[in-house]
Formats: structure tokens, sequence, C-alpha cells
């Protein structure tokens, strides 16, 4: 329904004429006949009157002619009137819609069926009250009905479309319009029309236009209409958008096409859009928002005339290239991270194309192989890998290729002049060669350096295995040892040297005392032993030990001895350091059976980054360099791994114990210095030892213990004195050795027996000599419990093992003393004197 309310129709046009059949207006020959008729009858009732016959009969005869002529005439009036009754009821009939005809009164003078079918008239029913209850079926009917009855009573035409509801089907709608009939008042034309297809076609054609407009309006794409002055005649939501504005402001402001371009043409129509002009124009612009807001556009712009050249408009269509900048910039940083990423990755990276041709490389693939990039791209692949794994290689990227997903790499070799192993990871990548086939993408993981520390690793894990194992021997040793020598003291106190059995139990000590080096060698190799370090210089060391070196390697090899300038101190043990450079002069003698050179060379070496020599990396740092340089016969590859193991030799069996190399490597990094040997098969061998360089002033080396033992020629004392010790064979020497010195000695085999002793007689005892390593209650412990309730109480500690592996204890809060095994009586008794007096 339109609004529920009537719309006026144009008022009816007056002068219609209506036309005869033969085409003439009315004839006057009528009103003669009429006037004729007229005079014969008066003529005829004057003759009468004045009793004249002939006036009367003439009068009746003219009248009577008359009367005959009009009959004729009107016979002929009314077929014609029903002729045109016909063809008005006719045309009527074959009008759109149905029709009513009322009078003045409303009732109806005319309705065809058409009329009766549309408002539902039944036989004897009013047609306007039935069409009136018809169009009321709601309340919105009723009103609409009664204002356009009573414009047409007002003489004023009206029409109005209606809906009428229908129950479970769609609703039909009917139109009614209502004129005045011209000259006769209160008379009205009705017409009423079913318009249902007519309004769901237009309900269509505005969902078409909706959706047409939509898509304009949100269409990707900007779209506008400028006229010959550059006005707007439409603009689409989208570009208005752009341009921070409605599409009303735009086409409805005033505003015109370069006042939205950031350089509008100089030379151009202001409807155009660059120089130029032309009926077809396309290109980029600069468009300026209302806010200011600038962006890029293409634009595709035609120019229409109209046919009398008058007007111009265009059809512009335009198309944001902000989004395709940004993304061509994102794919630009993209492309850069990308290339950055494969170019500064840490592993090498390498596309190879369907035809096993190098595509493309990185720098780490190129220093991997050692190569340049113009010398490598577009070769065979399987020409940069190692002859030896190039099957493998081949079998493995043809596999890959074929689509396989292998989950474990492949380790090959690359050359590049050195032993390169990597492992190789391939995937299947699309588009990498020039056809757009798919190709490989190869990733190398350079393993060289994981296998030299998984190496190191090996070995330093086999050298701490053997040196714990070796100091756990050398300590049971050294407790056996350690009985064996003293009690070979105590023999030599009732033996003189005339007495026959003096030299065997000579022999038996001297063998234990090489047995006691044997063990200090593998003390050595352990780190494990007592260092008693001091600050030196290497020069002076090597100066102490020239004419003991000649000696050692004979007449047939030559000794030089080149020191460097300003050489830095070491602090080291210098005992330990002498065996160091005398077990390495020994080895080369060896190596040298037919003669040769020794060269012993010192320097100042500074390590900027740490270094990898061998299996160890050694750390930044200022060095001082011993260099023991052989003309030999040198060392094959496979035994530089191994030579310094303990008892390992490739002398022949008798000729050495396979300690010597292992010492020198167990001392120099007791000293925290690092060893390392190059060598090779007849070209001699170079061994270097690294010292970390001391800073401040040489001491004067302390008196040595024989000096010491020279002066103390009497080892008597007093007192009371604790022995702990768990091995019975050194507790029961220890015990009777000073009890022959003068000393009371209590013994106890644990730390749990002199506990108990030391309750009892504990403000009696003077000196506790204690074993370190015990069951339940070890040596610091138990001296730690003594201390609690004595403080003063003196304390000797004696171990196999090295001071070095409980220095915190003797550093403690009781300062204690240490003897290390296997010791003499003599120097058991010495330790104990030098305590007893407070030494």
């Amino acid at each position: 329904m339109d609004d529920a309310s009537t719309r006026h129709l144009e008022p009816p046009r007056q002068g219609g004429v209506l036309i005869r059949p033969d085409g003439g207006r009315f004839d006057p020959m009528d009103t003669l006949l009429a006037t004729g008729l007229a005079g014969g009858l008066v003529a005829a009732a004057v003759g009468v009157a004045v009793g004249d016959a002939l006036p009367a009969w003439l009068g009746l005869a003219l009248a009577a002619v008359t009367m005959a002529v009009l009959a004729v005439r009107f016979g002929r009036a009314r077929g014609l009137l029903r002729r045109d009754r016909t063809l008005l009821l006719g045309a009527l009939e074959g009008q759109q819609g149905g029709q009513l005809i009322a009078d003045a009164f409303g009732q109806p003078v005319y309705i065809d069926a058409s009329f009766r079918a549309l408002a539902g008239v039944g036989s004897g029913d009013d047609p306007l009250e039935s069409l009136r209850r018809q169009l009321s079926a709601d309340a919105e009917g009723a009103v609409a009905f009664s204002r356009l009855a009573e414009r047409v009573r007002g003489g004023v035409p009206a029409a109005v479309d209606l809906m009428l509801p229908r129950e479970g089907r769609s609703p039909e709608w009917r139109r009614v319009e209502v004129r005045p009939i011209a000259g006769s008042p209160g008379a009205s034309h009705w017409r009423i029309e079913d318009i249902t297809a007519r309004r769901e076609l237009e309900q269509v054609m505005r969902r078409e236009q909706a959706k047409l407009v939509d898509f304009m309006d949100h269409a990707p794409v900007g779209f506008f209409s400028v006229d010959q002055d550059g006005a707007f005649l439409f603009v689409n939501g989208t570009l208005a958008r752009w341009l921070g504005a409605s599409p009303g402001d735009l086409v409805d402001g005033g505003r015109r096409l370069h006042e939205m371009l950031a350089d509008p043409p100089d030379n151009a129509a202001p409807y155009d859009l660059f120089d130029g002009g032309g009926p077809e124009q396309r290109g980029e612009v600069a468009m300026r928002g209302v806010g200011g807001r600038t962006f890029n556009a293409s634009v595709t712009q035609t120019v229409v005339v109209s046919d009398d050249g008058r007007s111009v408009h265009t059809r512009s269509v335009v198309r944001d290239l902000t989004p395709e900048h940004e993304w061509k910039e994102a794919l630009r940083l993209s492309e850069q991270r990308f290339q950055r990423f494969f170019e500064d990755a840490p592993i090498g990276i390498a596309l190879v194309d369907e035809d096993g041709r190098l595509a493309e490389c990185n720098r780490a693939f190129l220093a991997l192989i050692g190569a340049r990039s113009a010398d490598v791209i577009d070769r065979p692949f399987d020409q940069l890998i190692e002859p030896r794994d190039r099957v493998a290689v081949q079998e493995r990227l043809t596999a890959v290729l074929a689509g396989a997903d292998p989950a474990t790499p492949l380790e090959v070799r690359l050359p590049g002049g050195r032993d390169l192993v990597v492992q190789l990871y391939a995937r299947r990548l699309a588009g990498v060669g020039r056809s757009g086939l798919a190709g490989l993408i190869l990733h190398f993981i350079d393993l060289t350096e994981r296998r030299n520390l998984e190496a190191q690793f090996a070995q330093s894990q086999k050298m701490q295995a053997v040196g714990q194992l070796a100091g756990g021997v050398a300590h049971d040793f050294n407790n056996l040892l350690t009985a064996m020598i003293g009690f070979c003291d105590l023999l030599l106190l009732r033996h003189k040297p005339g007495d026959q059995s003096f030299s065997d139990i000579m022999q038996i000590k001297q063998n234990a005392n090489r047995a006691a080096n044997l063990v200090r060698q593998l003390l050595a190799f352990s780190r494990q032993q007592t260092l008693q370090p001091r600050v030196l210089a290497v020069t002076d060391v090597l100066a102490e030990l020239a004419n003991l070196l000649r000696r050692l390697i004979g007449e047939n090899i030559e000794l030089r001895m080149l020191h460097g300038r300003d050489l830095g101190l070491v602090k080291v043990d210098q005992n330990q350091l002498e065996q160091v450079i005398i077990n390495l002069v020994v080895n080369a003698r060896d190596a040298m059976g037919g003669g040769g050179r020794l060269t012993i060379v010192t320097n100042n070496v500074a390590i900027d980054q740490p270094e990898r020599r061998e299996h160890e990396e050694i750390t930044p740092g200022a060095y001082v360099s011993i260099e023991v340089i052989d003309t030999g016969h040198g060392i094959p590859k496979e035994n530089l791994q191994r030579i310094f193991e303990p008892f390992f030799s490739t002398k022949e069996v008798g000729s050495g114990t396979g300690l010597g190399l292992s010492t020198v490597y167990g001392i120099v990094r007791q000293f925290n210095g690092f060893i390392s040997v190059d060598s090779a098969p007849g070209e001699g061998a170079r061994f270097t030892i690294l010292l970390p360089r001391h800073e401040g002033a040489p001491r004067p080396p302390a008196e040595p213990p024989e000096a010491r033992d020279r002066s103390r020629s009497d080892l008597t004392g007093s007192g009371i004195i604790m022995l702990v010790e768990d091995e019975d064979a050194v507790r029961v020497f220890s015990a009777r050795a000073l009890r022959n010195k003068g000393y009371q000695v209590l013994e106890a085999k644990n730390g749990e027996a002199a506990m108990s002793q030391l309750g009892a007689d504990g403000a009696r005892v003077d000196l506790l000599i204690t074993d370190v390593v015990m069951p339940q209650m070890d040596g610091p412990t138990l001296a730690r419990k003594v201390r609690e309730a004595r403080p003063d109480m003196k304390v000797i500690f004696i171990s196999g093992y090295a001071e070095d592996r409980f220095k915190d204890d003797l550093d403690g809060p009781f300062a204690a003393h240490f003897l290390p095994k296997p010791f003499s009586l003599k120097q058991l008794a010495s330790k104990v004197k030098e305590v007893m007096r407070g030494g």
C-alpha cells in the first residue's frame, strides 16, 4: 500500500464534442421541421377558430407532413443513439480493470464484469458498498477508502493502492481510481485494477536495484562521474570513503575533480585527469582526500560527449594502489628478510634444481666447500661431494625428489682441504629450477667441530677414568709401600752395614722406593700429587738442567736452547717441572737412535681467542711456552691420540713403563697449563708446553728436606701421640717407630675408637696423627670433633692421596699438617718432632 494515502489525479479537461456517425454536427433542419410543425398546428387552430377551413386544412397538412418527416428523422436518431451507446459500452468494457459510473446519488449507472469480479460484487449488492467492504479488511484500508470517497465528493480526482491480505497466501494489491464526471455534479467514474503482478515486479526491481546500489557502493573499486565543469555527478561509497567524505558531500557539496587530485594537470579540461586529456584516459594519479590523506590510485576514465556537443560527463573507475604498494613493500621486506636469513644462516643452505644442478647457495655453504659462488652455481651438485659418498647422496636425493621423507640425515664429506663431515638434510621444494619444476632444498650442518668435541670429551672421560683408577691404585699401593719401607727401616735399626742381612734389606727398600716412584708418576698423571709451587724463571730451571740433559742425550745428539726475550715468570713446582723436561728429553733421545738435534725453545705467547689443539681447548691468556723439538722418526697419526695414556708405549717390552708422557701430562695440567704435540712419521716431533704467565717476583728456593734432615739429626722426643690408621701394617710400623723415638703412642683402627680413647685420655694427648680416608668417620671429621674439645690439639694427616684433595681441611680453622705416603721412619720422626716443637 502506498502509505495508505490517496493520490490526486489531473482534473478532466472540458470542451469534448459528441460527433455523429455520419460526420456532421446536429442539422438545423431539425429546428426548421419543428418550427413547421408548430406553424401548421397554429394555422389549423386559427382556421378552426375563424371558421375558415382552408387555413385549417393547410395547417393540418403542414403539421402532418412535418410530423412524418420528424418521425422518420427520430427513428433514424434512435438507431444512431443505440449504436453510439453500444460503441461507448464496448469501449468501457475494453478498458483495463473494472469500470463503474455512479450518479450524483451514488447509484450505479454503469458497471462492468471486471469491476464486479475485482470488487467482489454479488447479485443484488451495492457495488460501492462491496468495494468498501473489500478494501476495509484492515483499519488502514478503511481509512484510505474513506479519504478516497471524501475527495471525489469534493470534486477532486484521487487514486490509492491498497493491499488485500490473504490468509496463508501472499497478499493481493488493488489500485482504485475515482474521477468526477464533468457536467454531472456528484457523478463519478470509478476504476479498479489488480496490480499484484506489477507490485511484485516492482519489488523484484527494487531488490535488484538495491543490490546494484549496494554493489556499486561497496565495490572494491571506486566509481565516479563528473560533468564538463568537473563537478561530481556520482560517487560511490567506496571512493567516498577513500576520500574521507560521503557521496552527498562530494555530489551536493560543490566539489570539483581537480580538488581531489594532489597534482592536478595544468593543460587539461576540468574533467580531465592527465595533461592532454582525451576520450580514453588511464594511468596512475595521486588523489587527495578531504582530510588531506593522499594515496596513489590507478584510474580508467571514458569521456562521453552529448549528441549536441554541449555537455560532457565521464565514466571513471578508480583502484586504490595503497594495498598493492603495501603488499609490494611487504613482499620486498619479506624477500629481504628471507635473503638475509638465507645468506646469514649459520648452516649451509643450497637449492638444487630438477636436473641435479646447484641453483643457489648461501655464504655458509661456500665457506664449507671453500669455493666462490661463480665457481659452483650451475654445476652438478654431486661434484661437490667426496667421491666415496656420491652414490649414497645421489640415492638419497633421488628418493626425496620422488616424494620420500627420510627420518634421519645423511652424513657426507665435503671437499675443502680438511676432513670436513656434515649432516645433509634434504627436502622437496617446488619452483626451484628455471622451468619451475620441483627441486630440492639442502641443509648442511658442520659436524667437524662436534666430532672434535666428542673426541675431546671421550678422551677427557677416558683420561679421567684412568686417572681415577690410577689414583685409587696409588692410594692402596702407598699404604703397602709405607709398610714395606717402614719395616725395612725398623730392620735396618738392628742390622748394620756389616751384617749379612743388611744388603738384602736394602734391596727390598730400594725396590720399594722404585715402586713408590711409579706410584708418584701415577699420582702425577691423575693430578693427585702434592705440589710445592713457587714463582721462578724457566730459563733458570733450564740452565740448571743443561749439564744433566747433555749427559742424558749423549754425544751424538746436538742440544740447542733458544730463549725468548723478556721471558715471563711461572708459578710451578720446580722438581715437577724438571721431571717434565727430563721425561720429554729422554723420549726425544730414544726417538733419535742414530743421532740428531734436540732444540728447546722458550717464548712468551698470548692467546686472544680459545684455541683447540688435539683434544684440548686452550683458554685465552698470557703464557710462557716451552717447546721440545727433535729430529727423530716421528709419531704415527694413530698413536697421537694415545701417547698421554698411562702404560701406553711404542717401545719394546722392558724398555719403558709407559708412564713418562702420562706423568708429563698430569703435571702440566696440575699447573693449569696445556701440552700438545705436532708430529708425523719421518718429520720428528714438537712438544709444546704452555704455562700460565705469573706476574710477580721470583721466590728463593725453600730449604730442601735433605738439608733439614742434616740439621736435625736428633729425632727423639717425648709426649703422648694418638695414632689413627685403618691399615694395620702402617699403624703397627708407625707406632713402633714413634715408640723407638721416645713417644708414648695410643693406637686406634678408626675414628670411633679414637674418640672413645680420647674421651678418657684426651687431656693427656699432645698430637693426633690420623689417616685421611677411613670408613665411617674420616680423618678431617675426627680432627674437627677433637678440636671442639681441644682447640689447641696439633694434628698431622697422613694419606696416600695428594693434600690438594683436602686442602680446605688443612687450611681451615685448625691449620693441620700433612705427611704423604709412603714415608720412611726418618720422615715420620722428623715430621712429628717438627710439629711437636711448633714448627
